[in-house]
């Protein structure tokens, strides 16, 4: 369910992984380490920690690609913020769904939607994978005509709900696996700030939505150049950076 890397010696590392409990596990995962002969296998304690009551704790009002994030029990903006204007306010919620304008893809996203307004209206916008809705909900407030979130987590779809009444903005949600019950030719903007290998995996399917403009993020600059030759062929493709992590638009051809 999740790993962290640690330290442990001048040429070890320490692997502190999260498994749903299951029957026979310990045995599985010590067969697997088989190979390895030096490796060691123990059982470690998870603290009893609400982990998203934690971060709200730390969770304050900061900016991100032009926009001001900010969560609801901020009603007012701290005094380094001048008054927005209130297209450019986010207001977010953190929950369990990802996406609260913290992380280089989601800000890479943010940046590139604030672009592409500059060039033309928004239009029909589509945002797969939408996890918390902030991307369905910036795209709404730059004037996006109209907003169809997409998310195969029924967790994620209340998320995106609920930030989308939270912020005053209409959004069509849809549960479903990625494209699956969406209709060609139906966008003009894709987002798709999901995982690298799935990007590559869907890419005919998520290019057979037909929309002249594709956002693809939640890549590490190691991914760039697999997603860059799997969707060049589709149009011509702008690279952008943050950090270690990059997003890419596709321009369609014609």
């Amino acid at each position: 369910m999740g790993i962290e890397v640690r330290p442990a010696g001048p040429h070890d590392v320490a692997l502190l992984a999260y498994f749903s409990d299951a029957p026979g596990l310990e045995t599985a995962l010590a067969a697997a380490l088989l190979p390895l002969p030096s490796a060691r296998l123990q059982r470690a304690e998870v603290p009893d920690v609400d982990w998203v009551a934690r971060f709200r704790e730390g969770f304050r009002t900061f900016p991100a690609a032009g926009f001001v994030v900010t969560p609801p029990w901020e009603t007012r903006l701290p005094s380094t913020h001048p008054a927005p204007d209130r297209r450019d306010v986010l207001i977010v919620d953190p929950g369990r769904a990802f996406g609260t304008g913290t992380h280089e893809s989601t800000r890479l996203c943010l940046g590139l939607l604030r672009d592409l307004t500059r060039r033309g209206p928004l239009g029909r916008v589509l945002d797969l994978g939408t996890g918390s809705g902030i991307l369905a909900v910036a795209a709404a407030r730059l004037g996006a005509r109209m907003v169809t979130a997409v998310d195969l987590d029924a967790e994620a779809i209340a998320a995106a709900g609920h930030h989308a009444r939270l912020n005053g903005v209409e959004l069509r949600l849809v549960r479903g696996d990625l494209t699956a019950a969406l209709r060609a030719g139906a966008f003009d903007l894709v987002l798709a700030n999901i995982a690298a290998p799935l990007l590559v995996e869907r890419r005919q399917e998520i290019l057979a939505l037909g929309a002249p403009a594709v956002v693809l993020s939640g890549l590490l600059a190691t991914d760039a150049e697999a997603l860059r030759a799997a969707y060049e062929p589709a149009g011509r493709i702008e690279v952008r950076q943050d950090g270690e992590w990059v997003a890419l638009l596709v321009s369609r051809l014609p």
